[in-house]
């Protein structure tokens, strides 16, 4: 090859290399870049060819309200995100809490399998979370929940506080990554009938009127006396503090206890 061919040759891949980087950090950016892969994509592709992709999963329902679908998010291995096909801000939105609202958090637990078939083997279920970050924690503007392993240091802590998590909200003694969550219990082995978006507006004082500040985490667990249930955690953002309220902070997305034994 001549030189300057050569030459020529490199520069255009250069070109080509950095217009690739330029493009991919620019749909990163992109704080649309979900609602556009799910309603541009995963649900019509899912209509017209029963094939979801990029989408793992797209549940319609009875059309598009209440419907959702579940995308491999782009860090880790095991984590997944839960995305309503209906176009719904985040934590904020009022949508989540009218009498009809849809659960997308029971949705998203329903979601676990995956995480489960990307490990190649089920996981107890004190290992599995959903999380859902405030407003001043997430980098899109479409409501997603993450669904993932949980840390193991929090599984530990948690396992050790069981018994003291009530059905009412109540501050932790003990703090989560730095932060001071309040818990709930649930019981049940799915979260049917309990919808952490109206738990959280309804069980906290204030809460209802500043959804957008908070972040909601649920947690598998097993109770020596009431069996199957859920943790659920709240915590509230104070920049002062450097608490931006990202309740994904409690998540694993390497899944190391996904990867050991419990």
């Amino acid at each position: 090859m001549p030189a300057k061919l050569g030459m020529r040759w490199i520069a255009a891949a250069a070109g080509l290399f950095i217009a690739f980087f330029v493009h991919a950090a620019a749909a990163q950016a992109d704080p649309n870049e979900l609602w556009k892969i799910v309603h541009g994509q995963c649900v019509p592709n899912e209509q017209q060819r029963g094939d979801p992709k990029p989408c793992a999963e797209v549940d319609l329902k009875a059309g598009v309200a209440g419907g959702f679908a579940v995308l491999k998010d782009i860090r880790g291995a095991t984590q997944f995100l839960l995305i309503p096909t209906q176009q719904i801000g985040g934590i904020e939105s009022r949508a989540l809490l009218a009498s009809r609202a849809a659960n997308y958090f029971a949705d998203a637990w329903q979601g676990r399998h995956l995480v489960e078939k990307a490990l190649g083997h089920p996981l107890p279920r004190d290992t599995l979370s959903l999380a859902i970050n405030s407003e001043l924690a997430r980098s899109q503007n479409q409501l997603h929940i993450h669904i993932d392993c949980l840390r193991a240091d929090i599984r530990d802590e948690l396992r050790r506080e069981r018994s003291e998590i009530g059905r009412r909200w109540k501050p932790l003694p003990v703090l989560l990554a730095g932060h001071r969550y309040r818990a709930m219990r649930v019981s049940g082995s799915t979260l049917a009938g309990h919808n952490p978006f109206k738990l959280l507006a309804w069980g906290v004082p204030g809460a209802h009127a500043d959804m957008g500040h908070h972040t909601l985490v649920v947690v598998g667990m097993q109770y020596a006396h009431h069996g199957a249930g859920f943790v659920i955690l709240d915590d509230r953002a104070d920049r002062a503090h450097g608490d931006n309220a990202g309740g994904e902070e409690l998540q694993d997305h390497a899944c190391v206890l996904g990867r050991t034994k419990s």
